[in-house]
């Protein structure tokens, strides 16, 4: 477990807890650590809600499913974030959506019940941990309703300038790269991918934007 306390530091959940504390904390929360090569799923929609993630190297989305096949991504997860911890915090009986390995990645589990439930032990980091968890998801919901007010937008021009105009303004540039390609970027946006691209390409000639793969700059 040491060689993966630099990234868990970072981690939001162990926030202030020094490094001796994070390693007994590990045994104590029962944590393992499981493998993912790219495109496996992590998480399955419909699975009982148990366990809390932690992404410790490579990458992975949120993604939700239709009846009809259609894949929309709620959220991007990187190495040291966690996910899952709402559905888990909600003992829901079946997850609504899926995580996938968007490259090859390492991820710890926990279970939430580990963390919401004091030990026999009658550990003292428990209050910092369930601090911890209910800031993230604060934090989380926030996140949401940005996608929210992104994706509400009527048209493919006005959800693509919206979600430009937020990376924007969240990296103080307006230059910027974004973490998805052309079809994950449709997907995140609930968009056509063509329909996605004929935008790019006219917001380029108007002198709007300047772009290249994953690369923009607002004008």
């Amino acid at each position: 477990m040491k060689k993966y306390l630099p990234i868990l530091k970072k981690c939001p959940l162990f926030f202030s807890v020094d490094d001796e504390s994070l390693i007994r904390m590990l045994g104590c929360l029962g944590a393992r650590i499981e493998s993912f090569d790219k495109k496996y799923t992590i998480m399955a929609e419909g699975n009982a809600a148990k366990y809390i993630g932690i992404v410790l190297s490579g990458s992975a989305q949120l993604i939700s499913t239709d009846y009809y096949g259609n894949r929309s991504i709620i959220s991007r997860i990187e190495a040291s974030e966690i996910f899952a911890e709402a559905f888990a915090c909600a003992e829901i009986s079946a997850i609504p959506v899926s995580v996938e390995a968007n490259e090859p990645s390492e991820v710890m589990f926990i279970d939430c019940s580990h963390i919401l439930h004091t030990c026999h032990n009658n550990c003292g980091f428990h209050q910092q941990l369930i601090f911890n968890l209910m800031k993230s998801l604060a934090e989380k919901s926030l996140k949401f309703h940005e996608k929210i007010d992104v994706v509400s937008k009527r048209t493919t021009r006005e959800k693509l300038m919206a979600y430009l105009m937020l990376q924007a303004k969240l990296t103080g540039s307006s230059e910027f790269y974004i973490p998805y390609d052309r079809q994950e970027l449709a997907d995140y946006l609930d968009v056509d991918r063509s329909g996605l691209s004929a935008e790019i390409s006219k917001l380029r000639a108007e002198g709007i934007i300047e772009s290249n793969k994953r690369y923009f700059k607002l004008l």
